[in-house]
C-alpha cells in the first residue's frame, strides 16, 4: 500500500525485523524475492498494460514484476522499497517450473530467513500462495488450513512438524531446477518507446555537436560585459507530509461484504458430482476450486457459464479432474481510520471482548518503518468462527484502523477464518 523511494540497507534490516513477512531469502547463495502479490495474465504477447493497471489499482505504488510463464500465465507485483531489487530472481518462478509435474501443490520450507510459505492450484499461484513468514506458527496455520482443500499433487513442510502424509524437500535443488526469472521495472521503456527515444536521442546529439562546433570555429568573437552578479537565492524544500497508513486504507465493512455475498454465489454452483474446496477472499478477489468425484468436465464447465458469475481466471488440470476460479471483487473504498489506543491497551481491550463472549483469538505485535523512518505499529489477528462476516462486520469495526487482510470459508465443517491488523497509536 509506493514508489522510487530508495532506502539505505540498515533501515530495511530495521523495518524486516518488525514486520510480521519477509521479501526475500537466500538460498545457496542466490537472493530470491518473496511476498509477490500475483494475478492472472490475459495477454502474454503483450503484459505490460495489465501489469501497470494492476501496479495502479489492484497494488498501488507496485514498481516492479515479474511474469511466471505456463499453462496458466500470471504476473507478480511488489514494491520497490519494501526491499525488493531489479533484477532480483523470483522464488514462486522457479519453484513452479521446478514442479510443474504437479498442477497443485502445497508447500512450507524452513530458510534462514523464516519459512516460505507457496500455494499453487491447477497451475496458478494463489493471490496469497507466495509469503514468508517470520513466525513459524503463522506459516504453520496457513499450511494446515489449506490441507483441508483436497487433491494435492504434493504436500511439503518442515519433517519437525510431523504432519502425515506430507514430505520434505530440499529447497535448494527445486530452484535449481527451475526458471530463473527476474524482476523488472514496470514502467521501463520498451519497443517502439525505446526505439523512440534512441532515436530522439541521436537527433538532438547531433544539433548539440553541430551548435558546439558553430560557436567554437564560425561565430566571431565578442568582448564580454561584466556585470554585477546577485546573490542566489536557494528556495526552502518543503517536506511532503506523510501519509499515515490508517488515512488510506480498505473499507473493512465493503471488503467483508464483498467477500460474504461473492462467496456465496460460488457456493451454490453445484455441478453434479462435483465438490467445491476452500474459498479465499481479500482484496485480490475470491479464489476456490472444485473437485470431481463422478461426472464429466463438461458439467462443471456449464454450471460455471450459467452461474452468472464473472471469473477473471479459469484454469483445468491436466486430467480434467479438478478447476480452479478467481472471483474480482468491485473496487474497494478507501477510508481514513485513525487508531485511538496504544499497542498495549489495544491488546488488552480485543483479549477482553473475546473473552466476555466465549470467543478465541490469536494476538502479535507488527509494525512497519516508513520510507521517512517513522515506525507505525498494528496488532495482528486471526481466529476462526461460525458466524459469517455480516454477523462479525458490527464488533470488528468498533475498532479504528481495522483492516481486514484474508477472509477463508471451509464448506465441509462452515467455518470461517478471519486474518487483519488493527493500527496503534
Amino acid at each position: 500500500m509506493l514508489e522510487e523511494a530508495k532506502l539505505l540497507d540498515d533501515d530495511y534490516d530495521e523495518r524486516v525485523e518488525k514486520r510480521s513477512w519477509g521479501t526475500s531469502i537466500e538460498v545457496s547463495g542466490i537472493h530470491y524475492a518473496t511476498s509477490l502479490f500475483w494475478q492472472p495474465l490475459q495477454n502474454k504477447d503483450d503484459p505490460f498494460q495489465e501489469v501497470e493497471e494492476a501496479s495502479e489499482g489492484v497494488l498501488e505504488g507496485a514498481d516492479l514484476f515479474c511474469i511466471k510463464p505456463g499453462k496458466a500465465p500470471q504476473f507478480g507485483i511488489c514494491v520497490s522499497h519494501e526491499g525488493y531489487k531489479k533484477g532480483q530472481n523470483v522464488a514462486a518462478v522457479s519453484l513452479a517450473t521446478a514442479l510443474s509435474d504437479k498442477a497443485s501443490f502445497v508447500a512450507v520450507f524452513k530458510v534462514d530467513e523464516g519459512w516460505w510459505y507457496t500455494c499453487i492450484r491447477n497451475d496458478i499461484i494463489l493471490s496469497d500462495g507466495d509469503m514468508l513468514f517470520l513466525n513459524e506458527e503463522d506459516a504453520k496455520n496457513q499450511f494446515v488450513s489449506m490441507l483441508a482443500v483436497p487433491d494435492w499433487g504434493r504436500k511439503i513442510c518442515p519433517p519437525e512438524w510431523g504432519l502425515e502424509e506430507t514430505e520434505s524437500v530440499d529447497l535448494a535443488s527445486l530452484l535449481n531446477k527451475g526458471l530463473k526469472a527476474k524482476l523488472q521495472k514496470i514502467k521501463a521503456l520498451r519497443g517502439a518507446k525505446l526505439l523512440m527515444v534512441v532515436v530522439l536521442s541521436a537527433v538532438v546529439g547531433l544539433w548539440l555537436l553541430s551548435s558546439l562546433f558553430d560557436k567554437l570555429f564560425l561565430t566571431p568573437k565578442v568582448r564580454p560585459m561584466v556585470v554585477p552578479v546577485q546573490p542566489k537565492v536557494i528556495p526552502k524544500v518543503q517536506e511532503i507530509p506523510e501519509v499515515k497508513p490508517w488515512e488510506k486504507i480498505n473499507d473493512s465493512t465493503q471488503l467483508m461484504t464483498e467477500c460474504y455475498n461473492g462467496i456465496q454465489s460460488l457456493v451454490t454452483v453445484l455441478p453434479p458430482g462435483w465438490e467445491i474446496g476452500g474459498l479465499s477472499c481479500s482484496q485480490g478477489g475470491i479464489v476456490t476450486s472444485w473437485s470431481m468425484k463422478l461426472g464429466r468436465l463438461s458439467w462443471v464447465d456449464k454450471a460455471l457459464e450459467e452461474s452468472g458469475i464473472v471469473f477473471s481466471g479459469k484454469a483445468y488440470s491436466d486430467n480434467g479432474s479438478s478447476v480452479t476460479v478467481t472471483v474480482p471483487l468491485n473496487p474497494i473504498a478507501q477510508i481514513a481510520s485513525p487508531p485511538m489506543m496504544g499497542d498495549i491497551d489495544l491488546k488488552n481491550h480485543i483479549n477482553d471482548l473475546f473473552q466476555s463472549i466465549g470467543q478465541g483469538i490469536a494476538l502479535s505485535n507488527g509494525s512497519f518503518t516508513s520510507p521517512q523512518k517513522k515506525i507505525y505499529k498494528f496488532i495482528n489477528f486471526r481466529f476462526s468462527s461460525r458466524y459469517n462476516p455480516l454477523v462479525w462486520n458490527d464488533l470488528l469495526t468498533k475498532f479504528s484502523g481495522l483492516e481486514i487482510k484474508n477472509i477463508k470459508y471451509t464448506p465441509t465443517n462452515e467455518t470461517w477464518d478471519y486474518e487483519g491488523i488493527i493500527y496503534a497509536n
